[in-house]
């Protein structure tokens, strides 16, 4: 493994760790009234861009975490849909 990608890697782990508890507490709660679905969205669309982009340029850092990411983010979409409309 080539010295950057090591930065690569520890962005990558804080940044998917850091979804991880929003995630959890989501589906402990099943209540996601305050999550914003533009945002979850957008956000989700942005990840799958960066893995594209990883794979096109064949940067395992950027290609890992994107993926572990979107996946968190895609279970947040459909937490959303499923516990966004209770009141």
């Amino acid at each position: 493994m080539a010295s950057q990608d090591v930065f690569g890697f520890i962005g990558g782990v804080l940044t998917t760790a850091a979804m991880v508890p929003q995630v959890v507490k989501l589906y402990q709660i099943k209540s996601a009234q305050e999550i914003s679905l533009i945002f979850t969205l957008l956000l989700l669309a942005g990840m799958l861009f960066w893995l594209s982009y990883g794979i096109l340029f064949h940067l395992f850092p950027v290609i890992l975490w994107n993926a572990v990411g979107a996946a968190l983010v895609a279970t947040l979409v459909y937490a959303k849909l499923k516990y966004g409309r209770q009141g």
